[in-house]
């Protein structure tokens, strides 16, 4: 499948709902985790992914449980079932066509979705290149922050003054290449206006510079130090 139009997906083994977009030629895919409280249709998370479809990246996002699986607010916070879940994930993006089963994948989360996406990460470094969180809460990834091997940006609200110190922890725990960027003035959901639209630039200027095989980003970085 190559078409900019999104398409409607099924993840196994739980059939996950997912709505992948492959753009002609993309360079690279992204796996959207998102948040407490939101879903695959989250407006702000099809913001972003649209601005990265048309910046010539694939996207997937997708729901990390069952609509039952929903009722019970504990599986929203039980971060390692979900970073099973995107594991599981990119499994099926790797069991796919070439077209998409031979792209690097990278990870945006959002909320708790951006613990899921490190924990995903940390447990696989071969085959995940590059993370962005956004007003994520990475310091739920817990032991597994300092395994993670991609590069990973945290995008924070300036306003969000509890959510700052949390990723300022989290991010000593990171390691190599790792970067903050702090929105002045927005708060948790980037509502103000343009908050959202510097959140995109950051999230695109990294993936496009760290979205390649991860063995690739590693030796550059070794080079560079």
């Amino acid at each position: 499948m190559h078409s900019d139009r999104p398409r409607d997906v099924l993840i196994p083994p739980l059939g996950l709902a997912g709505t992948l977009t492959l753009p002609v030629n993309a360079r690279g895919l992204i796996a959207f985790a998102h948040g407490s409280g939101s879903s695959r249709l989250s407006p702000r998370n099809t913001l972003v992914a649209r601005a990265l479809n048309h910046r010539g990246f694939a996207t997937l996002l997708l729901d990390l449980l069952t609509p039952q699986e929903e009722q019970d607010r504990s599986n929203v916070f039980n971060i390692v079932m979900l970073g099973d879940r995107l594991v599981a994930a990119i499994d099926w993006l790797q069991s796919q066509t070439s077209a998409i089963a031979d792209l690097p994948i990278g990870l945006f989360g959002a909320s708790t979705g951006a613990a899921a996406a490190l924990i995903a990460a940390a447990r696989l470094p071969d085959r995940v290149a590059a993370v962005v969180s956004r007003g994520g809460r990475p310091d739920l990834a817990g032991n597994a922050l300092p395994h993670v091997r991609a590069p990973t940006l945290l995008i924070v609200g300036g306003a969000d003054s509890g959510v700052i110190g949390l990723n300022e922890g989290a991010l000593a725990r990171l390691q190599e290449p790792k970067a903050l960027e702090i929105i002045p003035g927005a708060t948790h959901l980037f509502p103000e206006p343009g908050a959202m639209d510097a959140v995109i630039e950051h999230a695109s200027r990294w993936f496009e510079r760290y979205l390649h095989s991860p063995s690739s980003v590693r030796a550059a970085s070794r080079q560079s130090q």
